[in-house]
């Protein structure tokens, strides 16, 4: 069976299109793209999309669903709906888990699973160190073999040197992206929140800009010499948005990074009180650091926007910031969050969003997805980007419910998620 959508405002980043027509889905392929398509089989199911945008299903590069041996914040059946209500058809999900992704076999059970309870492609990266202790790396021939989309240490740091290098340059003969999380683990010691006037107001530690920048720094030369891809998760200073400036002027085409909504969104300013909803890690920054973020999305500095989905258990985010997890969900509201702050306000255009949420991610994976280009993997969202309505936490698909957001106004209302032609979401 067929689906054929009609009347929509098809927009595609990867062939500059963006205009009223059809789409017409067979095998799990898009098979035809047009204007008043006719489709001969009429058992064919046909979706009305008028007045609607049809955009290539979402890839998130950035996302945690603690499976194996976290289940009880999420899964990868729970993560995996969530992901499909917020337009997310891929994800790649990171290997600080218990115990942590560091063999084939462990890749192989996530990849396992997902196949039998996952609406949506999850892709299992796998760390660089074992268990990330930072101390041998993983076997990372063999979770390559086992089909791993990248190499992380996220949660933490490679924090040595020389075995960081090493990794790179073993990451770049088997030609996969280092994604990584840029803190200096000694220089944050027991910070909290933003190292500001605001943490002094609360009376928390603080957490300064240098913390990830000096990181960031050093991954950025090391993939410079070694010529690795390597990825900059969840940038939020304006030290790094300088540091991305300068790889763009400079051409370096192997080095990305991305951005979360609630780091261009949100700032310490916003911390009205002591709420543990507001940690993350790297911690909201001020105000001259998200306008850095947003330049950068801007002028492309930036390549992504990932969301580091982060759910944990009521009881871990409740009481004082200070001792709460770091984290917060953010896949099921990504897409409206980024479209109310940055199309709505005329930042970016929307096929330059799109490029940053499918198009992008897509080449960094090295994927034929994120495109609606005929013959290429039906994934494909439909969205009603002029419907207003209130984020609500209790209607989350994901087991997790700390978020910041809670009741914040947005548009962009994901109707249908599509992945590999077969409807995984529906909302219309």
């Amino acid at each position: 069976m067929g689906i054929l959508i009609q009347g929509g405002r098809i927009v595609d980043a990867a062939t500059d299109t963006d205009k009223k027509g059809d789409i017409y889905l067979e095998d799990g392929v898009i098979t035809e793209i047009g204007e008043k398509l006719k489709i001969k089989d009429k058992s064919d199911r046909v979706i009305d999309a008028k007045g609607c945008l049809v955009m290539p299903g979402l890839i998130d590069l950035h996302v945690h669903f603690r499976d194996p041996g976290q289940t009880q914040k999420e899964d990868i059946e729970t993560g995996s709906r969530a992901a499909a209500r917020g337009g997310v058809t891929t994800v790649v999900a990171m290997p600080n888990t218990t115990p942590v992704i560091d063999s084939p076999d462990r890749v192989n059970y996530v990849h396992n699973k997902a196949k039998q309870l996952a609406g949506i492609h999850v892709l299992q990266a796998g760390a660089i160190t074992q268990g990330e202790k930072g101390q041998e790396l993983s076997d990372i021939e063999g979770m390559v073999k086992a089909g791993i989309p990248a190499l992380s240490e996220d949660g933490k740091s490679v924090m040595n040197t020389r075995l960081c290098k090493e990794a790179m340059e073993v990451a770049e003969k088997f030609n996969v992206p280092i994604f990584a999380h840029c803190e200096d683990i000694d220089l944050r010691g027991d910070g909290c929140m933003n190292e500001d006037e605001n943490a002094r107001r609360l009376g928390l530690p603080g957490i300064c800009n240098a913390v990830e920048d000096v990181i960031a720094a050093r991954d950025i030369l090391l993939a410079r010499e070694t010529g690795a891809r390597l990825h900059l998760c969840h940038c939020s200073t304006e030290g790094v948005a300088k540091m991305m400036e300068i790889v763009k002027e400079e051409g370096l085409d192997n080095i990305t990074a991305e951005v979360c909504p609630h780091h261009f969104i949100l700032t310490s300013d916003d911390i009205k009180c002591d709420d543990p909803n507001y940690k993350m890690n790297p911690p909201l920054r001020t105000k001259k650091d998200v306008d850095a973020l947003i330049r950068g999305l801007k002028d492309g500095s930036f390549k992504v926007i990932s969301t580091d989905h982060a759910p944990h258990a009521v009881p871990e985010k409740t009481g004082s910031i200070r001792n709460a997890a770091f984290g917060i969900v953010g896949i099921e509201t990504s897409f409206a969050l980024s479209y109310t702050a940055l199309v709505e306000t005329g930042i970016l255009t929307i096929s330059q969003l799109i490029e940053k949420m499918s198009w992008n991610p897509a080449q960094i994976l090295e994927s034929d997805r994120g495109t609606l280009q005929k013959g290429h993997p039906a994934d494909i969202v439909i969205a009603d980007i002029d419907h207003e309505y209130k984020i609500d936490k209790n209607e989350f698909a994901s087991k997790g419910r700390n978020t910041p957001f809670d009741g914040w106004k947005v548009k962009g209302k994901i109707l249908y998620t599509i992945c590999d032609g077969k409807v995984v979401y529906q909302n219309a």
